[in-house]
């Protein structure tokens, strides 16, 4: 017997939306739980027209939607105390270490003209105008020693151990033992 969804909402959703109410307190949520539960009924269809007791399916289908739903929101909700807790002057304190302890070395391994580049535009917080005054070179000249040295930063950094990068561009290190890193 098949049991078409437009039947199962008449027969169902009230007692559906008072469960689900009574699990939740909350209006909202309610109506955010009984729309994803007729959504996994509608795209489950054949399995819910096999179920030997309609209703006992249908209850398991709400009490994961309310597990589901509530699992998700406490973790969005996580994610967003933990960015709150995260002020812009502690991300700028974090990026500087990173760059002492991690770029730097790397830096210092670069020809001159590009080290002296890169330290005091990207350290010293010295726009690259400032940087061809303060060398007394073109505007251009400074922009293409950074850009040159920023290029072979990325090189002697990708050289160093074997990267690669995911199906986002994000790069993943390789576990090589090989890393000519330290």
């Amino acid at each position: 017997m098949t049991t078409e969804v437009t039947t199962i909402w008449i027969d169902f959703h009230q007692e559906l939306k008072a469960f689900i109410l009574n699990k939740t307190r909350n209006s909202a949520d309610t109506d955010d739980i009984l729309q994803e539960v007729f959504i996994k009924i509608i795209r489950n269809i054949e399995k819910v027209n096999q179920a030997e007791n309609l209703r006992n399916y249908l209850y398991g289908i709400v009490r994961n939607s309310i597990n589901d739903y509530f699992r998700n929101k406490k973790i969005v909700s996580d994610d967003l105390e933990m960015v709150e807790k995260i002020t812009e002057e502690d991300t700028q304190s974090l990026n500087m270490t990173i760059a002492e302890c991690c770029i730097k070395p790397f830096i210092n391994k670069l020809p001159n003209d590009y080290r002296e580049a890169l330290l005091i535009t990207e350290f010293q917080n010295i726009s690259q105008k400032e940087l061809a005054e303060k060398l007394n070179i073109s505007y251009s000249g400074a922009k293409s020693r950074v850009q040159r040295g920023r290029e072979k930063l990325k090189e002697l950094i990708l050289n160093c151990c074997s990267y690669q990068s995911d199906k986002y561009g994000n790069l993943v290190q390789n576990d090589d033992e090989n890393c000519k890193c330290s």
